[in-house]
């Protein structure tokens, strides 16, 4: 029975390792660039709310206008998670709930935002891609050169040569493992630099951004964790700090504060947070603070209807309109509530009025409403639910569970082709492509060739992960 020698057997397996470790930082580099669009798709926990959305694209719109972003369509997509942590991914910003709930201003927010439109604007995620490339290369090179040499070692019984051999393979992963954490470590100090630029040209401070950091800074003291600064892919908290503090303070914004309508939002953004996501005690510190606040009061109404009277509930809710008649987001509490005592006609006119006030058009507002109207049961109310559903589709394009209650209301009046290709986008936004198509070839057998549906239908069928079709 053949077989290789031992000595190659073992030093193939410390080749294999060396790549493996280099693949391993290839790899979350990589998901930095281009899985989490994937993952935004198939299982990242993903927050729709229409009023934290809207407080937040209003906290990144100037942001986006001062980095020459305005027109470039960046999504702001709120994930579930309680970490502090924003990151970038092709043209979406994600921001976990855990920065704005822990955040005690909108500055420290717009400040993230800042940071993260630094990245965009600087096409950080595109040279980090070359980057790749060129480390792969070296990394792929120096193992190539090292197998060599183990080879030559073996073959001439020189221990010596084979031992080198393994130490090429295993600087080289080692170089470029390095030569990408200190290309990041400058985008991240890049991506600081013009994050205060664009604060200056919106006339905001950025003693947020400083907070920001003394916080990481803090957390890594108490961690007690000893890090090595070349082996991590983000310059050191107290160096970012010291290199903030200077170009901050340089700034004749340096000391402005948010407007107190804006911080009030803020503050109700982060009790609503709490309310839903925490639980009753996380609201309860937060209202501490200030209990005859109307974030408090908001937080007190929010928290009654999850856990307490609706009627009480409903009673609260109409003490805070009558305080912000204009106030879409507590017409919407009512409709909840409203919809939660199953008193549907009544929920559709909060969500009637939600939708009237709301300045940002939220498609969520619209389908919310269209649920409604199909809970009234009326052929009249479901042929309205259809409209205001496909408004809110119209909205937010993306919104699976929408493609899916407009499917019911078409489902109720007749019309099938139509209700089996809200079917497949519904699927298909799921990241669902094999049902997708499935319910996409349904509803092309009854429409006709040719028309908008018929080609929707087949751009479904057509689609491959590859095609990025949204």
């Amino acid at each position: 029975m053949w077989s290789r020698p031992r000595t190659m057997i073992d030093r193939s397996t410390a080749i294999g390792r060396t790549a493996r470790g280099f693949a391993t930082l290839l790899l979350a580099a990589a998901v930095a660039v281009s899985a989490s669009v994937n993952a935004f798709a198939q299982g990242v926990p993903v927050v729709r709310d229409a009023e934290i959305e809207a407080l937040v694209r209003d906290y990144a719109r100037p942001i986006f206008k001062a980095a020459g972003l305005a027109n470039d369509g960046i999504d702001i997509v709120l994930v579930n998670d309680q970490s502090f942590n924003a990151f970038v991914t092709g043209r979406r910003l994600f921001i976990n709930t855990g920065a704005l709930v822990t955040a005690e201003t909108p500055n420290e927010i717009i400040g993230v935002i800042a940071h993260e439109a630094g990245h965009i604007a600087g096409g950080h995620q595109q040279k980090l891609r070359d980057q790749l490339d060129r480390a792969k290369t070296m990394a792929i090179i120096a193992t190539l050169l090292g197998a060599g040499a183990m080879v030559a070692g073996a073959t001439t019984k020189s221990r010596g040569l084979a031992g080198a051999g393994m130490g090429v393979a295993a600087g080289g992963g080692e170089m470029a493992q390095r030569s990408i954490l200190a290309y990041q470590r400058g985008e991240e100090i890049t991506a600081d630099r013009s994050a205060i630029t664009y604060l200056n040209a919106t006339g905001q401070s950025g003693m947020g951004m400083l907070k920001t950091f003394a916080r990481f800074q803090s957390a890594l003291s108490l961690s007690g964790t000893q890090l090595d600064p070349y082996r991590i892919s983000h310059p050191m908290p107290q160096e970012r700090i010291a290199n903030l503090e200077v170009l901050v303070k340089a700034s004749p914004y340096a000391n402005q504060v948010d407007p107190p309508a804006l911080q009030q939002r803020h503050d109700m953004m982060r009790i609503k947070i709490a309310a839903y996501m925490q639980g009753q005690a996380a609201v309860a510190r937060l209202m501490r603070k200030n209990p005859t606040s109307l974030a408090s009061r908001y937080g007190d109404a929010q928290q009654t209807y999850l856990y307490g009277n609706p009627g009480a509930a409903l009673t609260k809710t109409a003490a805070l309109i009558k305080e912000q008649p204009k106030n879409p987001y507590f017409q919407e509490l009512r409709g909840d509530i409203l919809m939660k005592v199953n008193k549907p006609k009544d929920a559709a006119d909060a969500y009637a009025k939600a939708v009237s006030l709301d300045p940002a058009r939220s498609g969520l507002l619209m389908v919310s409403l269209g649920q409604a109207l199909m809970a009234v049961g009326t052929p009249d109310s479901i042929k309205k639910a259809v409209t205001q559903l496909n408004n809110g589709i119209g909205r937010d394009k993306e919104n699976a569970e929408a493609y899916r209650y407009l499917a019911q209301a078409y489902g109720e009046l007749g019309q099938i082709p139509a209700a089996d290709l809200a079917t497949a986008e519904g699927h298909f936004y799921s990241a669902d492509y094999k049902n997708a198509k499935i319910f996409a070839m349904r509803a092309q057998q009854k429409l006709k060739r040719g028309e908008p549906g018929w080609l929707r239908a087949q751009d479904i069928i057509n689609y491959t992960p590859s095609n990025k079709l949204k």
